[in-house]
């Protein structure tokens, strides 16, 4: 794998992970929002990944294929004077998890950080190979 390559792989992984991080936020932003355009509750966001497979012309690295929504059912909160109240007095909040969208957060960065320390390393390598060649 040659040096434009391993750039290649890190930086796919960067943006990666700062797609997650800007869902995360999103996430993070509407965790109270019970009524969307959509007229149900915010849905909680999440990014697909797959592997991009190493040919002799491209290197590998990862990309998102698709944004889904969390399925997992809504939080159902007892507040009768809610304008979103049903009819037994029930409001559905986003089924976002504060501290697992925290856990997720502090992944995503530690994530993004080795990213950012491969690139450094493999730069870092090519500037030493040029000084190589200057002596």
């Amino acid at each position: 794998m040659g040096l434009i390559s391993t750039l290649k792989v890190s930086t796919s992984g960067m943006s990666a992970e700062r797609l997650r991080m800007d869902l995360i936020a999103d996430n993070l932003a509407n965790a109270n929002t019970t009524r969307t355009a959509q007229g149900t509750p915010y849905r909680r966001k999440v990014a697909v990944f797959e592997p991009i497979r190493p040919t002799a012309d491209r290197p590998g690295g990862v990309r998102a294929v698709a944004i889904a929504e969390d399925t997992t059912p809504f939080r159902q909160v007892y507040q009768p004077g809610h304008p979103d109240a049903d009819a037994n007095g029930y409001v559905n909040y986003p089924n976002v998890d504060m501290v697992s969208e925290m856990i997720d957060l502090i992944t995503a960065s530690r994530a993004y950080e080795a990213n950012i320390q491969a690139f450094n390393a493999a730069k870092n390598m090519f500037m030493r190979t040029i000084d190589l060649g200057r002596v």
